[in-house]
């Protein structure tokens, strides 16, 4: 199934974006992709901190299957970009559960899902803040960013293009396989 691509400069959160367009009834699978974001939301209330050149968007799309837990996604998704991100760097990318990615113990990834309810239709919004090209400082943790082990400059746009085609797959079988049969075809 096809996702489509919107590409905004700057908003306060690619997720309340999705949202905004899930309340004006839009059920296409959509990516939202934003250069700077000034109130990006993580896990648990807390500020996802953006910093302009890296990778941020939120994809959303309808969820109608029951026999998926809505949980089991948040790990799908973790693999998902884990694998994609790990062709870009010469170190391994590690999930620390439930929604980040680390190089060593700095973070180059978070990952937020939520789900929205709207006229009777379930919707999953995953929003992914990429450190592709610089890293925040955060009191709390160290960050790290991809173009610190590669040799090649990170390039957002393949990657996103990576993972809309991901993506597009997983939407398209989520319908057909069970969840442990997905995990082993994202790969």
């Amino acid at each position: 199934m096809k996702i489509t691509v919107i590409k905004l400069k700057s908003v306060k959160s690619t997720n309340e974006e999705a949202i905004k367009l899930i309340k004006k009834n839009v059920v296409k699978p959509t990516l939202i992709n934003t250069e700077i974001q000034t109130k990006g939301k993580g896990t648990m209330g807390k500020k996802w901190i953006s910093i302009k050149g890296n990778l941020l968007f939120s994809i959303f799309f309808l969820i109608n299957n029951t026999k998926i837990n809505y949980k089991q996604f948040a790990l799908l998704n973790a693999y998902l970009l884990k694998n994609i991100l790990s062709k870009y760097v010469l170190k391994k990318i590690n999930i620390k559960w439930p929604n980040d990615l680390l190089i060593g113990k700095e973070k180059i990834c978070g990952i937020l899902q939520e789900i929205i309810q709207h006229k009777n239709k379930n919707f999953l919004i995953i929003g992914v803040g990429i450190n592709t090209c610089a890293s925040p400082r955060i009191r709390n943790f160290k960050t790290t960013s991809l173009q610190r082990f590669t040799k090649k400059k990170v390039n957002n746009n393949k990657i996103l293009i990576d993972i809309k085609k991901k993506y597009e797959k997983l939407i398209s079988d989520v319908e057909k396989y069970q969840f442990s049969y997905l995990k082993e075809k994202l790969k």
